[in-house]
């Protein structure tokens, strides 16, 4: 009987992985068809990755979406991880109510927190383009940022900390030397969702963009509503390599689970 549930454990995780890896192995495999319309049978071409290397458009949106999500993490990280140590080492009056402020973002569909990012930008000023999109991209990063962090500090106790400051260290050095240290993964996790999340921003980005500007994804948006082409396969392939690569790389220094 025990045998039979896991037999049927495994074939139900089996069904449940290629469900959603089926289509992205798809995809991949047609951007190394040489038919431009996805005929049979499959004849290997790197002619769609050539294409690409002369396709301006698509390089200067991945570059915007490189920049855009790098700064996104580097600023969403920082200021996130200062956000989780006030609101798990510092119980002030309203934290509570902060904590529960922070689902709303994530709940709210992303298309009306874009609109309201774009009224609120125009009438003050802030108008649309790179800064603009980078600030939205920090506010929708922040909340997953500081949920993953806080929960990495409320993992261990305070009393690590508190013997480094009778030790004679200074707040910034406890900090430094003790804390940071031990929440590194989960600021390693929250990093990868906030460069995730950016990476991957479509509607703010659409919202926000001026005419010329584009990231990545707004682009390949506009480049299928002229009409699809393999090369969105073929730089699709290029960031799903890269992104595999990069949890690898991240995953081999740090077990987001435990210790390091």
């Amino acid at each position: 009987m025990f045998k039979g549930n896991t037999m049927f454990s495994y074939g139900y995780l089996a069904l449940v992985l290629v469900f959603i890896y089926l289509p992205i192995l798809v995809m991949m495999a047609m951007g190394f068809n040489e038919s431009s319309n996805y005929e049979l049978p499959f004849r290997f071409s790197l002619v769609w990755f050539e294409a690409l290397g002369s396709n301006d458009a698509l390089w200067r949106a991945g570059r915007n979406s490189v920049l855009l999500a790098l700064m996104n993490t580097a600023v969403a990280t920082v200021i996130g991880t200062m956000a989780a140590i006030a609101l798990v080492r510092y119980k002030m009056r309203g934290h509570i109510v902060l904590q529960l402020l922070l689902f709303p973002p994530m709940a709210v569909p992303w298309l009306i927190l874009a609109t309201s990012m774009l009224i609120f930008f125009f009438y003050t000023g802030i108008g649309r383009g790179l800064h603009a999109m980078l600030l939205a991209h920090v506010a929708l990063s922040l909340p997953y940022v500081i949920i993953v962090v806080a929960a990495r500090l409320q993992s261990f106790g305070t009393e690590l900390e508190e013997a480094a400051s009778t030790l004679g260290a200074t707040p910034l050095q406890t900090f430094f030397r003790v804390t940071l240290p031990i929440i590194a993964p989960g600021v390693a996790a929250a990093a990868l969702f906030a460069f995730a999340i950016s990476f991957d921003q479509f509607v703010t980005s659409y919202f926000l963009s001026p005419p010329g500007v584009t990231t990545l994804p707004v682009e390949i948006y506009a480049s299928i509503r002229k009409g699809f082409t393999p090369e969105i396969n073929a730089i699709s392939t290029i960031i799903i390599t890269v992104s595999m690569v990069l949890l690898l790389v991240v995953s081999r220094f740090y077990r987001f689970g435990g210790a390091r």
